[in-house]
């Protein structure tokens, strides 16, 4: 870590311990008796801190996706609830600012997938507060249509606000730049952010006019579907399996780990072949899952080197993790000494099935 870095989280860190000092500090005093003057100034006070709060947390999260890649926490989600606390954080501040929100869901009330619940609340947070905060007066609309599909769900957004004809997603910085210019920093950080989560999470984005002077806009995603059944998988009796991630991609290896960890093992990560070799070399691993393209050394190399380590290091279980995953690219991962290819983006019954057939060959054969 570098010195600018270094005191640039030590200095976030200290404003959001202040300012849930000052947070706590309010609480109290909201409840004394006070004047009506004196409970304006306490609200006004709480109110400040917590738009620093939120600033603070949306900067420190569009550093850790612009320089150390998205993590993840995913879990089972109902989207009819995701809805529900979107309206919840909303209309109190959508009220406070004279405009009407009205929040919608369309799609099997009982829809659910696994998914990181607080980046897709922080996606609809993005594009709402910038609706909102546009809006001199009227109604913000936000909605999500749930589609079920055959590998998943498809998630649709839209959130309709006053139309800006100098829209241009294809200038980032500019669009922003003019956001925090018109509707002030807070807004500013939180459009940006839910612009790069959505990149980062594979979605897609547009802008779509209406009639009169508003537009919509609209993001759709993917999710992988909640798998029926999980049965943890196991290398001996009593003790899930220890699993090492190996990808160069930090994102790509938050999301893996979050899956193994979902599936009850536990794992470590490593960037690249190289590190994947002197990591296999512990003997601490059940199973390997290997990136193939890597700088320094790439999987098929790692794999190879692992393969030539004597002993039963050498006889690691190791999975290719790719999205180049054709007969004829799978046989060059096999032939290389993997046992598996699972394609990206991974799909959690993919992945707990490869697991499966590699620690415990005996289970496929018996589910067969």
């Amino acid at each position: 870590m570098s010195l600018p870095e270094f005191f640039f989280d030590r200095v976030t860190a200290d404003i959001r311990q202040q300012m849930d000092g000052v947070l706590a500090l309010t609480g109290q005093l909201g409840r004394q008796r006070l004047t009506p003057d004196g409970e304006a100034c306490v609200a006004g006070v709480a109110e400040a801190a917590e738009g620093v709060r939120r600033m603070l947390e949306a900067a420190l999260d569009l550093k850790s996706v612009s320089l150390e890649g998205l993590s993840v926490d995913l879990e089972p989600i109902r989207l009819r609830e995701l809805m529900d606390e979107v309206e919840a954080r909303w209309q109190p501040r959508a009220t406070t600012a004279g405009v009407t929100l009205l929040v919608s869901y369309d799609g099997d009330p009982e829809a659910a997938a696994l998914a990181d619940r607080k980046r897709l609340l922080q996606i609809f947070d993005g594009f709402i507060g910038e609706a909102v905060a546009a809006q001199a007066r009227g109604a913000v609309e936000a909605g999500l249509h749930v589609h079920a599909t055959g590998d998943g769900v498809l998630l649709e957004g839209r959130v309709r606000g006053p139309r800006d004809s100098a829209w241009d997603e294809s200038d980032t910085e500019t669009r922003v730049r003019a956001i925090e210019a018109r509707l002030g920093l807070e807004v500013a950080l939180g459009a940006m952010l839910a612009r790069r989560l959505l990149k980062s999470l594979d979605g897609q984005l547009r802008k779509e006019a209406n009639a009169g002077a508003s537009d919509t806009a609209a993001f759709e995603l993917r999710l992988a579907p909640i798998p029926e059944t999980i049965e943890a998988p196991t290398e001996e009796a009593g003790r899930a399996a220890h699993i090492l991630v190996v990808d160069d991609n930090a994102t790509n290896r938050m999301v893996a780990q979050s899956l193994v960890e979902m599936f009850d093992c536990t794992s470590e990560s490593a960037e690249d072949g190289e590190e994947a070799v002197e990591a296999a070399r512990t003997g601490r691993f059940d199973l390997i899952l290997m990136d193939i393209k890597m700088p320094r050394m790439d999987g098929i190399a790692a794999t190879r080197a692992i393969r030539a380590i004597p002993g039963p290091v050498g006889a690691t279980p190791i999975i290719a993790l790719t999205a180049n995953a054709d007969p004829d690219d799978a046989e060059a991962y096999l032939a290389a000494g993997m046992n598996g290819v699972v394609e990206k983006p991974m799909k959690p019954e993919h992945l707990l099935t490869a697991l499966q057939q590699a620690l415990d060959p005996n289970h496929s054969a018996a589910a067969a």
